[in-house]
């Protein structure tokens, strides 16, 4: 199982671990948990995934952005277990995690949350927080007839379910349905629930969506305090105060690739950064002469934009369906017009 950290690095021994570590894509750490190396995953003819190295720092947290169909969870899933990359391995400690089922995944202490919570609304908050404990006596059919092999286990399972209700404050409703709980309530379950295999490494992706307001800093404070347990957290997310709250470290994806690293503080300075979330040419000053005609590269970006629109026309594309996309490799500023699908942020990880 990965290691631990026996004591919690304090804020400042964790500003100094990163203070070294090259602000590029695949930068090497001081003392590295997972380490990434080559995986990719297409989808038909799109490559949702294509990370050539990466390492996430032990102790420390994580955060994971990007544009939406960056590739984000579909990387969660490659890690944990749900899906099988076309190429690549990774390792915990040495130690490879490739083609291995989730539950092996778990077992060897990496565990993940999901966008969309995954309760079982039938069963009790208790019930549900129970299940993640792994090695059950009592779940073996032989066993049923010889109660006394596993009472006392139950018994240390139960104990230690009630008392995670305790730390996230759900304690109150252990003996309700988990179909009655809110949407914050219910990260909260399964962040209980993923604890229960006492893991070394949590990924959660998104924990905020979907989350009141209200339960935000909450929700906040419990994250943080997986890190005060010396574990390792990394996390998908897209609202930017929380990354600069909570994240040590930051990675940014697009595409499937993993286009920059940084500090949160120094995230906004990465042209990386900012060219994938606003384009490449968000800063480019539009140029007219005195007729209003473009001149210069804003002559060229709307003669590729021209060009695009034929293009579609000439094959039978109708340009007032939101659908269109201009093509990319048409533009010699390499900006593409978006609109449609794409425009209104649904996300193809």
């Amino acid at each position: 199982m990965p290691e631990r950290l026996a004591t919690a690095l304090s804020a400042e021994q964790r500003a100094a671990l990163f203070a070294g570590v090259p602000q590029s894509p695949g930068a090497p750490k001081p003392d590295p948990t997972l380490v990434v190396d080559g995986v990719s995953r297409t989808f038909g003819g799109l490559k949702a995934v294509d990370v050539a190295h990466l390492e996430i720092q032990r102790g420390c947290i994580t955060g994971l952005i990007g544009p939406n169909g960056a590739g984000k969870t579909t990387l969660f899933n490659l890690l944990t277990g749900f899906d099988r990359p076309d190429t690549g391995t990774w390792s915990m400690d040495g130690q490879s995690l490739g083609r291995m089922h989730p539950h092996q995944v778990a077992r060897k202490g990496v565990v993940r949350t999901f966008q969309l919570t995954k309760a079982l609304s039938k069963l009790t908050v208790l019930d549900n927080v129970r299940l993640g404990a792994t090695g059950q006596r009592g779940e073996r059919i032989v066993n049923t007839l010889m109660p006394w092999t596993w009472k006392k286990q139950e018994k240390e399972i139960t104990e230690r379910a009630y008392h995670l209700l305790e730390r996230f404050k759900l304690d109150a409703k252990a003996d309700d349905l988990a179909g009655s709980m809110s949407g914050g309530q219910r990260k909260l379950l399964e962040m209980a629930r993923a604890l229960m295999t006492d893991p070394s490494v949590v990924m959660l992706d998104e924990p905020m969506a979907g989350v009141n307001p209200a339960l935000t800093q909450s929700l906040l404070g419990h994250i943080k305090s997986l890190r005060d347990d010396g574990m390792t957290v990394v996390f998908v997310e897209h609202d930017m105060d929380v990354i600069r709250d909570i994240s040590d470290w930051v990675v940014v994806m697009a595409q499937g690739s993993v286009i920059a690293e940084s500090t949160p503080a120094d995230l906004s300075n990465n042209g990386a950064v900012v060219d994938a979330y606003l384009g490449s040419h968000h800063d480019q000053a539009l140029e007219f002469d005195e007729n209003g005609n473009p001149v210069g590269a804003t002559a060229e970006l709307a003669e590729a934009l021209e060009q695009a629109e034929a293009e579609e026309l000439e094959a039978g594309g109708d340009l007032s369906e939101p659908e269109f996309v201009a093509p990319s490799d048409v533009s010699p500023t390499g900006v593409t017009p978006v609109t449609g699908k794409h425009a209104k942020g649904e996300d193809t990880k």
